[in-house]
């Protein structure tokens, strides 16, 4: 079992073979630099932002985990992650670069078999129908001609339109007939998103039906999706998506990454500049800013930071006029804050988009970009349109909400910059700001406020207890001399990761085999929090020395005495619901010699 997949022996063979001949250090090298320091390899961690070097990789046993964002995983997990592709992608990756020849019939489930059948289907039609599309608006045909009006209109040229494969839905009835001639089963046309069936004739036709068409295309080249603008006044929205299928996710694509992509290999990434929609990004482009994604007009997600940190640690956010203030999407850029990405915000003339800006030429747009500023200075700069300030109440409002914001800043030189800031905007003197921010909640410590202090206690509780876990399993799971003694079978384990790592050491303590960290990579479901904190544990000398030895008997002695009041608990449940004078005199006996040995216990 591989990461919770069941493989067949033949290709699990393969996988063996695979990792063997596919070295970590080498294969992470190609991605990042690496450098050895003492018995490890380290490099600043590709999936968050970080100045110290603090991604370990492990050459012995074949792993990497980074003590910064707890990523952590074999050569496979590294290149489905860095490449943001799944478990198959990134074998057939890793089998070209090794030169091996995958045996495409043998692995996983039939289920998967089809599923790949399936998929392979659909990527045919989607690259089918981008083709339709595009001969549809160079045909001839006069219903093309609001298309390319349109096009004409928004001021883009014949190389951009071909660049970006941009294409004529011309009716709702010539897509099914053409994709029909070519053979595809009805379920799959559907399950594309290119075609969708009428509920009043069952009959299939074009779910973009006389819209522009843009072709969404991911990283490796493959259409995946499309976009479509009406050409006139409608009820209808203006710009709608193909449905997310088994090719497309709104969530984890981003518009215009193929190009992007293929920019990285011409020449260093220093920023990433994301808008809303296609026809900013295509402007802009056209404009000469190839640095250039669209979000494909949803809040930004914490699978497109990691997308987009692939390619820079450096984001500029290039929305419309009107984006200040909007929760959602200052959501979404905190979430790319949480990625490690150096986020800076543009502010837009009011009620343009960057394409308006892009036609007034690429320096009016490069105003705006060296305008930018750091998010939470936007954020402030956001609130202020929430108050009036000419109002006694409304400023101080704004102020206590402000205060709330620069509480969160990273450093003090930053706090009083922006506290510098909120005093020219309000006049209320730098002192008595000051004080108000001394006394100031933060955001986060109002959240924590809200949480019933029964919650609190209760997680303060078992803190101790998953510590103590925690150090427990590491030490064995790497081999710590003071914890050769102990048997993993006694401890009163109740976490699924806990009880998996713990039956792995086990049965390979009962067996006399070595125990190797790397091969719970394959038991253990992918993106474990508590097998990454354990992880954690293996830096520096925290599981050498005299105060590791330490601890490991605290956390020894921590869980027996978990074990023994959780007895004494269950003992004193069972006294009170004993009616019987004799049964109660047994309970009361193992009662006390369960209070005897927690007293002896805790003297120790």
């Amino acid at each position: 079992m591989i990461g919770g997949r069941n493989f067949d022996s033949e290709f699990s063979v393969f996988l063996k073979e695979l990792k063997e001949r596919s070295d970590i250090v080498e294969v992470i090298r190609s991605y990042v630099a690496v450098d050895r320091k003492g018995g490890n390899y380290w490099a600043c961690c590709p999936f968050h932002h970080e100045k110290t070097p603090s991604f370990a990789v492990n050459e012995a046993e074949q792993f990497y985990h980074c003590f910064g964002c707890q990523e952590s995983g074999d050569v496979i997990k590294f290149v489905q992650e860095i490449e943001s592709t799944d478990f198959m992608g990134a074998v057939r990756i890793l089998a070209d670069r090794a030169k091996m020849q995958v045996p495409e019939s043998n692995f996983d489930t039939e289920e998967s078999i089809r599923k790949k059948k399936k998929r392979d289907n659909m990527a045919k039609i989607l690259l089918d129908s981008a083709r339709f599309y595009l001969n549809n608006l160079y045909s001839g045909d006069e219903r093309a001609d609001a298309h390319l009006e349109y096009i004409a209109k928004r001021g883009l040229s014949p190389t951009t339109v071909k660049k970006f494969g941009l294409g004529a839905s011309l009716d709702f009835n010539s897509l099914p007939e053409y994709l029909a001639g070519k053979g595809y089963f009805k379920e799959d046309l559907i399950d594309s998103g290119v075609l969708a069936v009428s509920e009043k004739n069952n009959r299939m036709y074009d779910s973009l039906g006389g819209r522009l068409i843009f072709p969404i295309i991911n990283a490796f080249d493959e259409v995946i999706g499309f976009g479509g603008r009406v050409m006139e006044k409608t009820k209808f929205a203006k710009y709608k998506n193909t449905k997310e299928t088994l090719l497309f996710d709104k969530s984890k694509t981003l518009y215009n990454v193929n190009l992007l992509k293929k920019l990285k290999r011409e020449q260093p990434i220093q920023e990433v500049i994301i808008v809303e929609g296609y026809m900013d990004t295509i402007s802009l482009y056209q404009a000469g800013f190839k640095n250039v994604v669209a979000s494909m007009g949803t809040s930004l997600t914490k699978e497109q930071a990691r997308l987009i940190k692939r390619y820079t640690d450096n984001v500029l956010i290039s929305y419309d006029g009107d984006f200040a203030g909007q929760k959602a999407d200052l959501r979404g850029l905190e979430i790319l804050d949480e990625a490690g990405l150096h986020l800076r915000v543009v502010p837009m003339p009011d009620g343009l988009d960057p394409d308006d800006v892009a036609k007034q030429g690429a320096d009016a747009y490069q105003k705006c970009l060296d305008a930018a500023m750091p998010l939470i200075d936007y954020r402030l700069h956001s609130l202020e349109r929430n108050y009036d300030l000419s109002k006694t109440e409304g400023k101080r409002r704004f102020i206590a909400a402000a205060l709330k914001i620069v509480k969160t800043a990273e450093s003090e030189s930053v706090k009083e910059e922006l506290l510098k800031k909120l005093r020219d905007k309000t006049n209320v003197s730098y002192s008595a700001l000051e004080r108000d921010l001394q006394n100031a909640k933060s955001e986060t410590e109002e959240r924590e406020e809200e949480t019933p202090k029964e919650k609190l206690a209760e997680a303060a509780g078992t803190d101790k207890q998953q510590k103590a876990k925690r150090f427990i399993l590491a030490a064995k799971l790497f081999s710590a001399p003071y914890a050769k003694e102990l048997s993993v079978d006694e401890l009163p384990l109740t976490d699924e990761t806990h009880i998996i790592i713990a039956r792995y050491i086990s049965e390979h303590e009962s067996k006399g085999e070595r125990i190797r960290p790397s091969e719970l990579f394959e038991l253990l479901d992918e993106n474990s929090a508590e097998f990454n904190a354990i992880l954690d544990l293996n830096y520096g000398e925290r599981l050498s020395g005299e105060t590791a030895e330490r601890f490991f008997a605290d956390s020894v002695k921590t869980l027996r005495l978990e074990a023994i009041e959780k007895q004494i608990a269950e003992c004193n449940a069972q006294y009170a619901r004993a009616m019987d004078v004799n049964e109660r005199k047994k309970i009361s006996a193992k009662l006390l010699a369960l209070v005897q040995k927690q007293k002896e216990l805790k003297r120790k």
